[in-house]
């Protein structure tokens, strides 16, 4: 066990040795080295393994993470083997490939990276992601997945996982985020997006802004895909919530009349829409549930086989932490990665929803290439007081300056460091009453959500 741990970290060195535009502060000014020539080289030196099963891919700013794990779950649940790539991971690399919700062992990380080293002397200037992504492309391939679905990792046009023709290719809310690489419209940022809708397949897409809308609906024609919209092909409402779960409905146009007497008749009708369940939380989950539904009826339509209680079973059993996540109640603890505004602002709505007029004390901390005054306009208004943070990744801005910011923003507020010190300081000061908020990064989330866990087990019974 212990070689393995060695060989682990000595695979994951090798892997972070390479360039890792993630971990640099200056990664707004790398978009031209961005491109596609290496990862395509890269797998055909491998043998193209990407084409040894089906993939539904998916790009987005907001909800790709989510969508990808439901679609995933659902598959799973018609008992496919299934393979699921996304990023970043919370706490452990591994996080990044599972296939049918487990996680790749340390010893198949080794393994893999052992295929790809000799490969990478013949690839000049791979990267990091690239190669995590020709990892992901391998693996799945020799576990022998009957599908995968892939997340993008930073636009779509340029990203490592754009080399596969896939099933279906999806697009979830596109909102501003990495404006430096991606551009400072919408119509820009969906034009990099929409980079992953290829000839003749179709695309799903959730609801977008119009500029966004337009922009995606101009590339589909283009490359004369069939555009299936999420809002109009495939309808959806919220139909009850806890905060353990949510049910939502979904139905077709052509259903309409019926659900217009289904709800005339106060839900008594003989007839009803699919009503699902899903275990994660706020009216955006339920715009993802719809998007990653659509999605899997339009493979159906292209020869994959699911049945109603697959889709059952498959919404109600997804994980996807760090979202809107409860971790307990009395007092109660949110996290959320929220890390644009959009994504802020549909934050807090869920606490208008979940949580009315309840007090806030949030937690706070966020890479530096982040819009931080744009998330603040949308949380602060509904926060009683802010402490700020920073976690250990090489982008996170100093926590002093955070407080600086929602100062003239008018909230009272203190930099803490570490995380640890702050987490402490946010439950004192919530006390019973106050709801804790941990929100900016998905690093400072994933980082509380370590340190909780640990708290737990310390004071569970031995």
């Amino acid at each position: 066990m212990q070689e393995i741990e060695q060989k682990y970290e000595e695979a994951l060195d090798f892997l972070y040795s390479f360039i890792d535009y993630s971990l640099k502060r200056n990664f707004r000014n790398a978009a031209e080295k961005f491109n596609l020539d290496r990862m395509y080289k890269f797998m055909a030196l491998l043998g193209d393994p990407q084409k040894d099963y089906d993939i539904i891919h998916v790009a987005g700013t907001k909800g790709k993470g989510s969508v990808s794990s439901m679609c995933a779950s659902v598959l799973m649940a018609e008992g496919h083997r299934v393979g699921l790539y996304t990023s970043p991971h919370m706490v452990r690399f591994t996080e990044r490939i599972k296939i049918n919700d487990q996680e790749i062992s340390k010893a198949d990380v080794v393994e893999i990276i052992d295929q790809l080293k000799p490969i990478t002397e013949k690839v000049p200037e791979i990267t990091t992601f690239e190669l995590m992504t020709a990892m992901a492309f391998l693996y799945f391939s020799q576990q022998k997945v009957n599908y995968s679905v892939f997340e993008v990792g930073l636009g779509g046009r340029l990203d490592a996982t754009n080399i596969v023709t896939p099933l279906v290719s999806v697009i979830t809310s596109i909102s501003y985020d990495h404006v430096k690489i991606l551009g400072d419209t919408l119509s820009e940022i969906a034009g990099e997006k929409g980079g992953i809708i290829k000839e003749g397949v179709p695309v799903v897409v959730a609801p977008q802004k119009e500029e966004a809308r337009l922009k995606l609906e101009q590339i589909a024609q283009e490359r004369m895909s069939p555009l299936i919209q999420v809002g109009r092909d495939y309808l959806y409402a919220a139909d009850s919530h806890s905060l353990d779960s949510q049910h939502f409905l979904v139905w077709t146009p052509d259903e309409q009349p019926m659900v217009d007497e289904f709800i005339e008749s106060g839900g008594r009708d003989i007839w009803s829409p699919l009503r699902l369940r899903i275990p994660l939380l706020g009216f955006h989950q339920v715009e993802n549930a719809a998007t990653a539904y659509a999605a899997l009826k339009t493979a159906e339509k292209l020869g994959l086989r699911l049945s109603q209680e697959a889709y059952r079973k498959g919404f109600s059993n997804v994980k996807w932490p760090g979202r809107m996540e409860v971790l307990q109640n009395h007092p109660t603890i949110v996290i959320d990665s929220a890390h644009n505004r959009y994504s802020a602002l549909r934050l807090r709505q869920a606490l208008d929803d979940y949580f009315p007029g309840l007090p806030v004390i949030m937690l706070f901390g966020a890479s530096e290439d982040k819009d931080i005054e744009g998330m603040y306009q949308e949380l602060l208004p509904r926060v009683r007081r802010v402490i700020t943070t920073q976690s250990t990744h090489p982008r996170a801005i100093d926590a002093g300056e955070l407080v600086e910011l929602a100062h003239r923003f008018g909230r009272s507020g203190r930099a803490v460091t570490p995380i640890e010190d702050a987490f402490d300081l946010a439950m004192q000061e919530a006390g019973q009453e106050a709801v804790v908020l941990v929100t900016g990064s998905v690093f400072v989330v994933a980082a509380i959500r370590d340190i909780f866990s640990k708290q737990t087990q310390d004071q569970s019974p031995k």
